[in-house]
Parts: C-alpha cells; structure tokens; sequence
C-alpha cells in the first residue's frame, strides 16, 4: 500500500500546487479589480480546498504507513537527530497541518464574506500563505532538507 501511495501523494501535488495558482490568480484578479464574484469563482475556492484535503487524507494514510516516521516514533533518540526521519515525521507533517488549516479557514471565511472584495481578499491571502507553507515544507530535489524527486515512480 506505502509504494502505491506515495506516487499517488507525489502526483498530487502538482493538481494542490496547479489548483492553488488558478484560484489565487482568480482572487487577486478579482479583488484588484473589483469584479464580481461568480459562481465560478466559488467553485474554484472550494474545489481548490477539497483538493488540498485529499491530499492531506492521502498524507494522513502515509503517515502512519511510513518507514521513516515509524522509525522516528519507536526510535526517537536517535532519530531525530537524522533529517530524513525528523523532516518527514515531525517537519513535513505539521507545516502541512499548518497549510491545510490556513487554507480551510481561509475557504471558509471567503464563503461567508458579505461583499464580493472581502471574499476575494480573504481568499486570496489565506491561500497565499497556504500556497507558501506548503512550497517550504515539500521535499524538492533541490532541499537542503530533503530532496525527493519531481515525481515518484511506481
């Protein structure tokens, strides 16, 4: 089950990442210019949430499947002195946790706006600081943390 989610989980990312970039561009597009704001744009802030929280479901599942983080919680002394293990056991799991809130608050908060500029403003900042956590705490290639391929492979 880890080796066929976690390239479901490494896939994914990119619709979070894709899905995150439309309905900012939308939010800000829409509050710098005072549009209106369309059901389109609501699709966009909630589908854009529910995408995040499958992706967190699918973290969730990883997380207690994990090599690394079971090593971490049954051998912490050590372990948390080793960046793969810390990072994604300890690291990598609450900056999501983090993210996720950030961007479910900010959905949330959007919806319940009474004027069309709130709810783009919310969204929009709410999901850019989601967007910017969850750019810090993926393990790129280029990580001085850890790094992990573009894309995982079967």
């Amino acid at each position: 089950m880890y080796s066929t989610l976690l390239p479901i989980h490494s896939l994914f990312r990119w619709l979070v990442l894709l899905s995150l970039l439309y309905a900012i561009y939308r939010a800000y597009r829409g509050w710098l210019t005072q549009q209106p704001f369309t059901q389109l744009d609501d699709r966009v802030r909630h589908r854009t949430a529910t995408i995040v929280h499958i992706q967190w479901l699918l973290g969730i599942i990883l997380y207690f499947i994990s090599p690394a983080v079971d090593y971490l919680w049954h051998n912490f002394r050590e372990a948390v002195h080793q960046q793969d293990a810390r990072f994604f056991g300890m690291e990598h799991a609450s900056m999501m946790f983090i993210a996720v809130i950030v961007i479910s608050l900010a959905s949330a908060r959007s919806k319940r706006q009474a004027t069309d500029r709130q709810k783009f403003k919310t969204m929009a900042i709410g999901f850019s600081i989601g967007l910017l956590i969850i750019l810090l705490s993926i393990p790129w290639p280029f990580s001085p943390l850890v790094s992990r391929p573009w894309l995982r492979g079967w």
